[in-house]
């Protein structure tokens, strides 16, 4: 297996690296995408007779199975393209991708494309955005009658009842309209039910979470702009900065065949670090349970993220490959000039109520 694949997303002959890193080839193959079927069918499963090579072959197919029906499914969810496979040559090294950032992106890029009005279907992982509604819209949650698992999606695939929740579409919209702010659970993890049954890696550095990073996966960028949520972390929130515009990236896709696609992203890739992930460190937001914490006063500047080779996925944050280079430091916003005093005697004073900080000893202080 000494063979050197393509950097690219496209190969002259999938037929050959199917055989070799799976050793068969299926009998029709379109533009590099084979049927998860044929997966299934060609390796039906092992037994204390396998071989070495069989068993890598087969844990080869039954992850790429996971990535075409569940993790980063197109909307025919019924195949998968061998790209991935090259990601699989070593499986230790797969390890050190960060498999999440690549599902978030392509998880973005298809939700951009739901919006337009002649689209009917949705790819990507559709579990992960169904968890994330309905730990935080609790009015839209079905009742489960069972403790919480890990990961918290599988929570939902206990039985449940769903009597009282709407579904046509023009309900649940009015019903979104007419429910108040307080309805809605930005930090549902903090349960104690919750974060018990959560692994203590997950919640080692919690400046993980808010990063504000770019997102590449191959042909797909994708802002990761949590400074624009960054109640769900526990923080106060700013006015936020206008968002990003990707639009002219996501004309851009697989069709452009040979593209060397860290060189073609160079642009985000160079931004910081030498196109390594960069850590936060010093800059903010900082960890939001963290004593006289005042939230971030502007969003931090985003960052690549993106595997060296393939612009697939980043190594996780337990690897070495982090930028050796000092964080700049976030120059302080200036001074808000205060409106005269017959402007502020007119202000609502519920109104302009603010939210204490994070980490605030007041009693009455919620998240």
């Amino acid at each position: 297996m000494g063979t050197r694949w393509p950097r690219s997303a496209h190969s002259s002959n999938w037929e050959a690296v199917c055989y070799e890193l799976l050793g068969a080839v299926p009998d029709k193959m379109d533009g590099g995408k084979v049927e998860m079927g044929w997966l299934h069918a060609t390796f039906p499963g092992l037994n204390e007779n396998s071989t070495e090579i069989e068993r890598i072959r087969y844990a080869r197919s039954y992850i790429l199975q996971i990535i075409g029906g569940y993790l980063m499914a197109d909307t025919s969810r019924s195949r998968v393209h061998l790209r991935w496979l090259l990601k699989l040559v070593d499986f230790r090294a797969a390890g050190e991708f960060s498999w999440g950032s690549a599902v978030l992106a392509t998880l973005y890029r298809e939700m951009c494309g739901a919006t337009k009005p002649r689209r009917a279907k949705i790819g990507g992982c559709l579990s992960l955005l169904q968890s994330w509604e309905r730990f935080r819209f609790p009015f839209l949650r079905p009742r489960v009658n069972h403790p919480y698992t890990f990961p918290l999606v599988t929570r939902w695939n206990h039985p449940a009842s769903y009597r009282g929740i709407p579904t046509e579409l023009e309900d649940i919209r009015l019903l979104l309209e007419q429910r108040s702010e307080a309805e809605f659970q930005w930090t549902p993890y903090e349960d104690p039910a919750v974060r018990a049954i959560i692994p203590e890696e997950f919640l080692q550095n919690p400046n993980a979470w808010h990063v504000k990073v770019v997102l590449i996966n191959y042909a797909t960028v994708e802002p990761h702009q949590t400074d624009r949520v960054l109640r769900q972390f526990g923080c106060r929130q700013p006015i936020p900065a206008d968002p990003e515009e990707f639009d002219e990236h996501h004309k851009i896709d697989l069709r452009l065949l040979g593209t060397d696609w860290p060189l073609y992203w160079s642009v985000y890739t160079e931004m910081r670090g030498g196109g390594k992930y960069v850590s936060e460190g010093k800059r903010e937001p900082q960890n939001p349970r963290g004593q006289n914490y005042e939230g971030p006063q502007r969003g931090p500047d985003i960052h690549p993220v993106h595997h060296r080779d393939h612009a697939i996925t980043v190594p996780n944050e337990s690897t070495n490959a982090v930028t050796d280079a000092e964080p700049e430091e976030l120059e302080s916003p200036p001074e808000e000039q205060q409106p005269p005093l017959e402007a502020r005697e007119r202000r609502n004073p519920a109104r302009n109520r603010r939210r204490p900080p994070c980490g605030t000893e007041s009693p009455g202080h919620r998240h």
